[in-house]
């Protein structure tokens, strides 16, 4: 995994607008439509390649398929794996429900005519025993996306892909199989242990998401308490460290967030409750949340209980929940702040607090603002790296 060594780069942190098409063929499938499965996989592959020319275009660093190819960031798997059947309505969020007037305002938005999407809130069960179907699929994405990065080199700086957490898909995916959550975990983590390898051993960077280490808190535990939670947090972290035991720590880095989604958040578990917990992961970089105005003054976490010498943070500068586009100097600014709390400025990037666009058709940016907001990140990125190199000479 690169560092800033020469100036600071910049990432995302992995879904970006799906076309219109896809989104519908996602969106049809997901509630049991039939759809024509080679015109999707079609439009996939046309989608990843135009979404990596506009990451490219850009000008960021670290890049990767903008997830073209998935319904969502962890409810692919359903499709990957075996054990899955049935649906289920997720736990309601605990933020949402302390504000009735908020929340029927985000049921009028969800009916909107004519808005097609796969919603996150709605995801299967696991009803039998989970096993990767094919192994040599896991490859896929990994595949298709070092088919379109050829002839590009020099135009990036380095490649990723995503893969859910064991957790995120045990708390959203209702457990009727397994005799423990202990179980139910050991064997997600086996199941996505093949595209964990399989994301590295085909030279990317290995991005594990896992909001379930924060969102969680405010959703399956908001009745249960904060110990219970944290105990939740102990063994997911325990058990990613078991399914990458033998793959390269620098690496991999480790996504987690708050969920992607508008609202009052005031329920939130704050960074450093989680932390001590999280930074036990044994991974070479975290990808954290700070644009927003939630959770940007927990950059301080980092200082209290820093980053091992070896790890990164990308630092989530641009906010993915507002059609505002970032001015340049605000960028450079949130950029500059962060290295207030490292040792060295080169384990700091540049990204976004989360996804664009998680399951296809929810994302709340239009397509031409998310791309004006990530050439907004690079320019910030660009402003940043003259100031701390200015500071430098100085000093």
């Amino acid at each position: 995994m690169i560092r800033s060594s020469e100036g600071f780069l910049t990432t995302h942190t992995g879904s970006l607008p799906r076309p219109r098409q896809l989104v519908d063929l996602y969106a049809a499938r997901s509630v049991g439509e039939a759809v024509d499965e080679h015109e999707l996989a079609r439009l996939g592959r046309e989608a990843l390649q135009d979404s990596v020319r506009q990451q490219i275009e850009c000008g960021l660093d670290v890049i990767n398929n903008g997830e073209q190819q998935r319904e969502g960031f962890f409810l692919y798997a359903q499709r990957k794996m075996s054990g899955f059947g049935g649906v289920w309505r997720r736990w309601a969020r605990a933020d949402v429900e302390r504000y009735p007037d908020y929340k029927l305002l985000l049921d009028l938005q969800s009916k909107v005519p004519g808005r097609a999407a796969v919603s996150n809130f709605a995801p299967p069960k696991v009803v039998d025993a989970i096993r990767y179907l094919e192994p040599d699929s896991a490859f896929d994405e990994a595949r298709d996306l070092s088919k379109v990065l050829e002839g590009r080199a020099g135009q990036y700086a380095e490649g990723f892909l995503t893969a859910p957490s064991p957790g995120i898909i045990a708390a959203a995916c209702r457990n009727e199989y397994y005799a423990s959550d202990r179980d139910y975990l050991k064997a997600l983590a086996e199941a996505l242990r093949h595209e964990y390898k399989a994301v590295i051993d085909s030279g990317f960077v290995l991005q594990i998401d896992c909001p379930d280490l924060a969102l969680e808190h405010h959703v399956s535990f908001h009745e249960a308490g904060e110990a219970k939670f944290l105990d939740f947090v102990e063994q997911v972290v325990g058990t990613i460290n078991d399914a990458i035991r033998d793959l390269p720590r620098d690496r991999i880095r480790m996504h987690v967030c708050w969920g992607n989604y508008e609202g009052p958040h005031d329920c939130d578990v704050p960074l450093q409750t989680i932390w001590p917990v999280i930074r036990r992961a044994q991974v070479g970089g975290f990808v954290l949340p700070f644009a927003n105005a939630r959770h940007a003054h927990e950059m301080r976490v980092l200082q209290k209980m820093p980053l091992a010498d070896d790890q990164v943070i990308v630092a989530g500068v641009i906010d993915v929940l507002t059609n505002f586009v970032e001015h340049p100097e605000v960028v450079a600014d949130r950029i500059e702040k962060m290295t207030e709390f490292v040792a060295d400025p080169a384990q700091v990037l540049a990204g976004t607090d989360c996804g664009f666009d998680t399951s296809a058709g929810m994302g709340r940016v239009a397509p031409d603002v998310v791309w004006a907001k990530l050439r907004s990140l690079v320019e910030g990125a660009r402003i940043a790296s003259q100031r701390v190199r200015s500071h430098a000479k100085h000093d």
